[in-house]
């Protein structure tokens, strides 16, 4: 019997809940704004690219497949998935997802240069 009042307390615990992030509406955005970080000559600079776009940074050439963000709250957060490239070698640097919230864990692990998402672009 306390069992199944502790399951249904958890239950309803659960249930006024607000809805997590995976929950929320998401949207797609029409392009990406990342910022690039090349280590060596320490100068960063913010790079504009549209879904399905291609732009090199240094050696690297980043591909933008897709950008997401919180249908209400656009400012709050951006997911991008990236393809990066280096000239250099055969396989991609980096192929998934970037959080802009949380750079660090999906980042591009590469010597000289750091990208990183600052958000996405609705139009």
């Amino acid at each position: 019997m306390k069992g199944m009042i502790l399951a249904a307390i958890a239950l309803i615990a659960a249930l006024s809940m607000p809805l997590s992030a995976q929950e929320r509406s998401i949207s797609s955005g029409s392009g990406a704004v990342l910022r690039g970080l090349d280590k060596m000559a320490g100068e960063a600079h913010d790079i504009e690219l549209q879904v399905g776009e291609s732009e090199n940074f240094g050696h690297l050439t980043i591909t933008l497949r897709e950008c997401r963000y919180p249908s209400d709250e656009p400012d709050a957060e951006a997911y991008a998935a990236l393809t990066i490239r280096d000239a250099r070698q055969p396989d991609p640097v980096f192929e998934g997802w970037m959080i802009a919230s949380s750079p660090a864990l999906s980042a591009l692990d590469h010597a000289r240069y750091d990208i990183w998402v600052l958000r996405c672009r609705s139009s």
